[in-house]
């Protein structure tokens, strides 16, 4: 990632949320669902790019099981370490909010299991 994104600890406004995810291929969520969601993000990181969001996650959780959640990054900026960036900040914020021995989990598809994996996420065994 280079110095033309800037990376804020925030949950992202509903109408970032919803395209985000929209533009990178997630599952499509309503408004009503964003907004009875979002509010119980437990932390957040927002990649912008001249003031505009490009790249998003989450972290959810009760404060011994948390979940990795959300990871979108425009395709436009795909490709730059957008989604490392995201992936390292959430992870930091977990490493200082969660107690040791929480649980801290993800669901990954298709090649993104490939970045995960860089964070010590692995599949569960059969």
């Amino acid at each position: 990632m280079n110095n033309i994104y800037t990376t804020h600890l925030e949950t992202p406004p509903v109408d970032d949320y919803l395209r985000l995810r929209r533009n990178a291929g997630l599952t499509a969520r309503s408004v009503a669902a964003a907004e009875a969601g979002l509010p119980n993000t437990v932390a957040a990181v927002v990649i912008r790019h001249d003031g505009t969001a490009v790249g998003m996650g989450r972290l959810i959780g009760d404060g011994l099981f948390y979940q990795v959640v959300d990871i979108a990054v425009e395709p436009a900026h795909q490709g730059r370490g957008l989604g490392k960036a995201v992936m390292a900040a959430l992870m930091e914020q977990a490493r200082r909010l969660a107690p040791a021995e929480a649980y801290v989990s993800l669901i990954a598809d298709g090649r993104a299991s490939e970045l995960y994996a860089q964070y010590g996420f692995a599949p569960p065994p059969p």
